[in-house]
């Protein structure tokens, strides 16, 4: 026949307190050695890659596409020839302007020739006040038609010139707007054809949270990565942070700009980048953690293999930049002042006061040790291995 043992959580509880109770504590003073490291601070954020120089490339005048001589993906050079507009009617107008200012020049110099004559003989009171203002009145409007039929001649020689569209940078070409065949009309905005854009420079527009702008820096630098290479870890540098606000969801983000090479064109623009900016950066330093510094020595009775400490520094008496640490020297704990520099929150930077090699004080461990063969176990404890239980 069995029998059905219910065992409370108040006897469960108890028989813990006396499993405790029967353990003994040993207190042991954690440390750490004084060595040189790269301490370091990064901030994390999402950005969009963009090409530094983008150019979209238009036309001046109306007309029909007649050439197109680059398509998506060509590389292209500044100055070269990439498509050209029909100039039957630039050309024409040219011609025309051409014409005008023929007609003009004649008519300007003739006028003139009266102009001189009726001069000569006004001034010799031949002719009367009225002839001669007339013949002023006519050299004056034409000078004034013949220099504006010159400057139509320019415009339109200059409209012709504007009918072979060339690429203005050095670069590829990521977007076509035309077809051959179709009218483009110049108006307020200049007619767009291509957009080149340069991909040996690039830069990505990242989003920083407000908590982590003061930090960033022009000049610090950047890596990052993109889901098109998983693999490869791009590096760049701060250019500029900008100062205008964006707000979304509650959430204040300020645009970081930073400036990458991209020789191999594997970078292009709309690639998402997951970047990292190293606000601080400074490798082969000595450091100690935080905690180092806010040790104090406190006393454990009947633990006698604790080091004893000496007498504290006043803190009143430390200057600007500097705190106190406590180094092991033998069994005594010495207080000590350092110099400290830049930190990361979790480790600082030592200036001063301190060698690599030193051993400081981070704190005390109170560890317990297991019970003994000797020592008195519950009854609802589990067996050690290898222990028989007792038989009834």
């Amino acid at each position: 026949m069995k029998h059905n043992v219910i065992i409370t959580a108040a006897a469960i509880a108890a028989a813990l307190a006396l499993g405790a109770c029967s353990g003994k504590t040993s207190v042991t003073l954690e440390t750490v050695e004084v060595a040189p490291g790269d301490l370091s601070e990064t901030v994390t954020a999402t950005g969009t890659v963009e090409s530094v120089t983008s150019v979209d490339v238009g036309t001046q005048v109306t007309g029909i596409i007649e050439k197109l001589y680059v398509d998506y993906n060509s590389e292209v050079k500044k100055g070269e020839l990439i498509a050209e507009i029909e100039k039957t009617l630039l050309e024409a107008d040219l011609r025309s302007a051409e014409a005008n200012v023929e007609s003009a020049k004649y008519t300007y110099e003739y006028n003139r020739e009266n102009y001189l004559r009726d001069k000569a003989l006004h001034d010799k009171q031949l002719i009367s006040d009225y002839e001669f203002q007339t013949s002023q009145k006519d050299y004056e409007v034409s000078r004034a038609a013949y220099q504006k039929a010159t400057a139509d001649r320019v415009r339109a020689a200059k409209n012709l010139n504007y009918a072979e569209i060339y690429s203005p940078i050095d670069g590829i070409v990521i977007s076509r707007e035309v077809e051959v065949g179709q009218t483009v009309v110049s108006s307020m905005n200049v007619a767009n054809l291509y957009t080149i854009a340069d991909l040996d420079n690039m830069q990505v527009i990242a989003n920083v949270d407000e908590a982590d702008i003061g930090n960033v820096k022009p000049g610090q630098r950047v890596t990052f990565s993109v889901d098109a290479y998983p693999d490869d870890l791009f590096e760049g540098s701060v250019t500029q942070v900008r100062l205008s606000p964006t707000t979304e969801s509650n959430v204040v983000t300020y645009e970081v700009v930073v400036a990458t090479a991209n020789p191999g064109h594997k970078l292009i623009p709309g690639l998402t980048a997951n970047i990292t900016i190293y606000v601080l950066s400074e490798p082969d330093v000595l450091m100690l953690p935080a905690k180092a510094f806010t040790f104090k020595p406190e006393e454990f009775p009947g633990e006698e293999k604790l080091p004893a400490a000496g007498e504290a520094v006043d803190p009143s008496s430390l200057a600007e930049g500097e705190k106190t640490v406590w180094i092991v020297e033998g069994n005594r704990l010495v207080n000590k002042v350092v110099k400290t520099g830049e930190t990361n929150g979790v480790r600082t930077r030592i200036l001063s006061g301190l060698e690599a090699g030193a051993v400081v004080a981070t704190g005390y461990d109170e560890g317990m040790a297991m019970p003994g063969p000797s020592d008195k176990q519950s009854p609802f404890a589990p067996k050690r291995p290898g222990e028989k239980k007792d038989k009834k």
